[in-house]
């Protein structure tokens, strides 16, 4: 299980074994901290309590401190060593004091008792699956499918991932294998399993300040979020693409480092796609020491790699540029910070700004169904024409209502465009937008840290006004004046660019021989998943200019692609196709 995740952890393998609990856990170390006794698993002094994680707690250093001085002494600096003596000074409940990314196992001999918990933004994976012989836990789904011999495709969440262009958790493509939830904790205690939210996001209270307040506090934050994230015994440095949320990051890094921070950027040879320009704008601004490779646009060929990553298919094309500006830091520095989560906290996407300019004064329920609508790739009507009669009979619903339903009854004292936003950032962020920086980074060993999901800057986020975020159709309103006596107006205000590729325009011409073989192929076909006159139609109308199917198309190859490079027994590799 460790090995085939060796890249997630190259500096080792640690195992603790019990062959009379029937218990075993393991950890693949990425050094950051405390490179020579930070091994995992940590096991207390009486060894009743053993501890691994994947991730990093920002605010050891201040918890260490704690500890010490109420006799629970850390003997070494790693941040696991923390959580194994909070454990012991409180029990489970200590968890609400770790600020950071991370999934976590304790066993605790004590209580005959496994917990599995996750970050309360969902920045690291934690799967898990069992039955009556095994209960098995992960960061990736192909360890689980080490032990788990059976790969069978869950219909339902197929359903969830056409209607999303992700899975949301906690369903994954795999039938019997979950996702922990973020701010959750799973406890596994004999033939039990309890699960238990240990941080409820909607909790937050909506708070009336002044503008000014407002800016203090945010610049405040996250100028400490930061600050927190620069401890590592390893080099680091920042992905920067010019835009407002790096920007601000490599802005802040610089004020609190002596040396010139380390930025990374890839650039695209056709200048329509090719952020570079204002990435080297920021670099010169805070004198860093930056590197920046220019590649093909065309990167298709990453694909399949990255749907290996991935486990389950992804339609967002973005993950392949993040892949390559992570594989060229991975060149010089183990750890990066990155601006991901800021769109989704303070109302960054186009998206928004549209829908909300388009519905004004709408009642709370016209919400919830023109926001479904908003967010889908394939609505209901469109589901019921796209799948064949054999999938659906096995669907318990086509109706994906469900998975919003909860969150909306928890959300329904926001306002509305903080309503869009609780939203996107239990699903949207959890079920690909984090998905993206943690499987691509750690593909070539390096970790991703984002100062703005730091749980101070969500929890303030969501006690922010949502007129403050979205306003006169500036998105990011309030954020942006924060922010730009720091980066300049012209980097704070210039027109949002998607981290994207021209696809749409190659499905026509240079990758039609590719869609015609994964979308109308007999082995495709033979999966009886579609209906493929459907499917044919529309690439058909999308070559035709009859319509703009491209994310559309995007997804139905992306789950055919999971099927060649994860599902089958492939006696080809998939990037033969490529």
């Amino acid at each position: 299980m460790g090995e085939v995740i060796n890249y997630r952890g190259p500096d080792g393998c640690g195992i603790y074994y019990d062959k009379d609990d029937a218990i075993a856990l393991g950890n693949q170390r990425l050094a950051i901290l405390d490179l020579a006794h930070g091994q995992q698993p940590f096991v207390s002094d009486d060894e009743k309590i053993i501890v691994v994680q994947n991730g990093e707690i920002f605010n050891h250093v201040e918890l260490a401190q704690e500890l010490n001085k109420d006799g629970y002494r850390c003997k070494t600096h790693c941040d696991t060593e923390v959580i194994l003596r909070l454990y012991e000074r409180d029990g489970i409940s200590g968890i609400s004091k770790l600020n950071g990314m991370f999934a976590i196992a304790i066993y605790d001999k004590n209580e005959g008792a496994l917990y599995l918990v996750r970050d309360r933004a969902g920045e690291k994976p934690l799967y898990y699956s069992h039955d009556e012989q095994f209960f098995l836990f992960a960061s990736e789904i192909k360890s689980l499918l080490k032990i788990k011999k059976d790969k069978a495709l869950h219909p339902d969440a197929l359903n969830q991932f056409m209607a999303f262009n992700y899975v949301p958790p906690p369903l994954t493509m795999f039938k019997d294998i979950y996702h922990v939830m973020p701010g959750h904790w799973i406890k596994i205690a004999g033939n039990k399993v309890e699960q238990h939210c240990w941080w409820d996001l909607s909790s937050v209270c909506t708070e009336v300040k002044k503008e000014e307040e407002w800016i203090e506090q945010f610049n405040y934050i996250l100028n400490d979020a930061v600050d927190i994230r620069l401890r590592a015994d390893v080099p680091f440095g920042a992905f920067l693409s010019g835009g407002v949320d790096s920007s601000t990051v490599v802005g802040l890094m610089s004020r609190h480092l002596d040396s010139p921070v380390k930025t990374f950027c890839i650039g695209f040879d056709d200048p329509k796609y090719d952020e570079s320009p204002f990435a080297l704008s920021a670099a010169k601004r805070f004198k860093t020491d930056h590197t920046m490779h220019k590649v093909a646009a065309n990167l298709i060929e990453l694909w399949p790699m990255a749907t290996y990553h991935c486990d389950q298919p992804h339609g967002d094309v973005s993950f392949l540029p993040t892949y390559k500006v992570a594989e060229l830091a991975a060149e010089h520095v183990k750890m990066v910070l990155t601006g991901d989560g800021a769109d989704e906290l303070f109302a960054g996407y186009d998206k928004y700004k549209n829908f909300f300019s388009r519905n004004k004064n709408i009642t709370d329920q016209a919400f919830r169904t023109l926001y479904l609508d908003n967010i889908s790739l394939f609505n209901l009507d469109s589901r019921k024409q796209l799948f064949s009669d054999d999938i659906q009979v096995q669907m318990d619903s086509l109706d994906v209502h469900s998975v919003l339903e909860p969150l909306y009854q928890k959300a329904q004292g926001m306002d509305l465009i903080n309503q869009a936003l609780y939203i996107d950032t239990m699903l949207l962020l959890p079920g690909n937008n984090l998905v993206k920086p943690d499987r691509m980074g750690m593909a070539v060993s390096i970790e991703n840290r984002s100062p703005f999901l730091d749980y101070r800057m969500i929890e303030m986020a969501f006690s922010m006004p949502g007129e403050l975020k979205l306003k006169n159709g500036e998105t990011k309103y309030l954020y942006k004046k924060a922010v730009a006596p720091l980066i300049g107006k012209e980097l704070t205000y210039r027109k949002k660019q998607m981290f994207t590729v021209p696809v749409g325009d190659w499905f026509k011409t240079r990758l039609a021989d590719l869609c015609d073989d994964l979308l109308k192929s007999e082995k495709t076909i033979a999966r009886g998943i579609f209906n493929y006159d459907y499917v044919s139609q529309l690439l058909d109308n999308h070559r035709a200019d009859r319509q703009n199917n491209t994310r559309e198309i995007r997804a139905l190859m992306a789950v055919e692609i999971w099927f060649r490079e994860v599902m089958d027994d492939k006696v080809e590799k998939t990037t033969d196709i490529f």
